[in-house]
């Protein structure tokens, strides 16, 4: 459990986003691909790029260079062989259909692109006028249809009606997937309701829907608007989706494209899904699995110390940590990135023993503690004080034979020390750090150093932590001659 804890805690929050970001990259790559030869041959490509990783993890190098060999050749084979269908794919779209939108199902390709282009004509001021027959028989309610037996495209449909085109006064009546006669002649109605600016197209196909059960869709030429009329009901269309819509209602491919829908939206989590566990996948391989160890030594912060209390003493005053993570973040670590702090809100006064734990070492995000010296500090706190104390000098060998010292002063005979009340207690004297008496033979000032101890001692304000010795030295008199 701990393990798992401290797993998410070194999560950082670039890998959250590096992680997403190509999730999304790799399911845009479904979302495009996935009715295209090029989508399997990726999946291929996949499969192999998992194979070589796998080969490279136990060990068999030739496998793994060949099989990363037949990867980049695929790869490129990709580009060559399938260009055009993936030219057609990116052509097709604009950038927001490529980093959002969906390829759409074939069998909602027709009220699709009826729809589409029936909103092209009025864009461009095109007369067009569009029979979709019902369960009924309409060849006896209309005259001089010429066959054509076409698939439905957008193309098609803006060339019949283009001004130019001889049949593009007539009617194109579609039925299932194709065109099946343009330039068709319809009956007019002489309904009294019909607004007076109707023309003759208008009135047209209010005749068709009024005889039969058939949808007809009206594109003014004067006023570039979209009429649906079935029935005696007249309907203006105002997007493509209301007119897909319409539709599909009527060749009840409606429930079908529910249904569909419904599909293409469980295909779609699937893929999101299944795109973000290999991308935590590879992640996992790539930053997780080939782990990287750096040794820092890190020093000790205190918190939370009382301020009237001072640190005396303390067994050490660093931790030697072992990290580990990513070759790269390993890398880019810095010592200061690394803090090991102890609190002291709880602590005594005199020898405190504190034990460290993953929870006093602070990391970046990314890294992960392998090992840590030592496991426990020792803290002695105390109160600060003041207290003057005399200086001794603290000799060491002996003078030559022939001398005599006459007489030593020390300049200042005492000093302040400050330092903990406890130790200052049993602290009477002040020594001088060892002078050698063989090195002196005549009368000379020294300055030597105060042997401060334990280290936590201080000189207080006002002196400094050495002193002037005056020695006198002289020489021995034996029956009132020097000898």
């Amino acid at each position: 459990m701990d393990a798992i804890f401290y797993f998410l805690k070194s999560i950082r929050w670039q890998d959250v986003i590096d992680v997403t970001l190509n999730s999304y990259i790799l399911f845009r790559f479904y979302a495009l691909f996935r009715k295209t030869n090029v989508f399997k041959i990726l999946i291929g490509i996949a499969a192999l790029w998992i194979f070589q990783q796998i080969a490279v993890s136990v060990g068999l190098i030739v496998t793994s260079w060949v099989v990363q060999a037949i990867t980049t050749v695929a790869a490129l084979i990709i580009i060559v062989v399938f260009r055009n269908e993936i030219r057609s794919v990116l052509q097709t779209r604009n950038l927001k259909a490529i980093l959002w939108g969906f390829s759409q199902k074939s069998a909602d390709a027709p009220a699709q692109i009826i729809a589409e282009s029936a909103f092209d004509l009025a864009k461009k001021r095109i007369g067009a006028l569009i029979v979709i027959p019902g369960k009924e028989d309409i060849n006896e309610a209309i005259q001089n249809g010429i066959p054509l037996h076409g698939d439905i495209s957008r193309e098609m449909i803006s060339s019949i009606f283009w001004p130019n085109n001889p049949v593009h006064d007539g009617a194109m009546l579609i039925e299932g997937n194709q065109i099946t006669e343009v330039g068709a002649i319809l009956p007019l109605s002489y309904r009294q309701d019909l607004p007076s600016y109707y023309g003759t197209r208008h009135r047209a196909a209010a005749g068709i829907a009024e005889m039969t059960d058939a949808l007809v869709i009206v594109v003014s030429e004067e006023r570039g608007t979209i009429l649906a009329i079935k029935g005696s009901r007249i309907q203006r269309v105002l997007k493509v989706e209301e007119l897909a819509a319409v539709l599909q209602e009527h060749t009840g491919t409606r429930d079908k494209e529910k249904k569909s829908s419904r599909r293409d939206r469980i295909e779609t989590g699937a893929a999101a899904l299944v795109s973000l566990m290999v991308i935590t996948g590879i992640w996992l391989i790539v930053a997780r699995g080939f782990d990287t160890l750096v040794t820092l030594e890190i020093p000790i912060e205190y918190m939370n110390r009382n301020p009237e209390v001072e640190i005396l003493d303390a067994s050490v005053s660093s931790v030697r940590i072992q990290l580990g993570g990513s070759g790269a973040l390993i890398r880019s670590i810095r010592s200061d990135q690394v803090r090991v702090r102890i609190d002291l809100g709880r602590s005594v006064i005199g020898s405190n023993t504190f034990t460290i734990t993953n929870e006093n070492i602070s990391l970046p995000p990314g890294v992960f503690i392998k090992s840590f010296q030592p496991s426990s500090v020792d803290v002695f706190l105390d109160t600060p004080t003041v207290k003057n104390i005399p200086v001794q000098v603290d000799w060491t060998g002996k003078l030559p034979e022939n001398m005599r010292i006459e007489q030593v002063t020390v300049e200042p005979e005492k000093i302040t020390v400050v330092g903990g009340s406890q130790i200052l207690k049993t602290i009477e004297t002040v020594y001088t750090e060892k002078i050698p008496l063989d090195s002196l033979t005549s009368s000379r000032s020294l300055t030597v150093n105060l042997a401060l101890r334990p280290a936590s001692l201080k000189v207080g304000p006002g002196f400094r932590d050495k002193v002037v010795v005056n020695c006198v030295i002289q020489e021995k008199v034996f029956e009132g001659k020097p000898r």
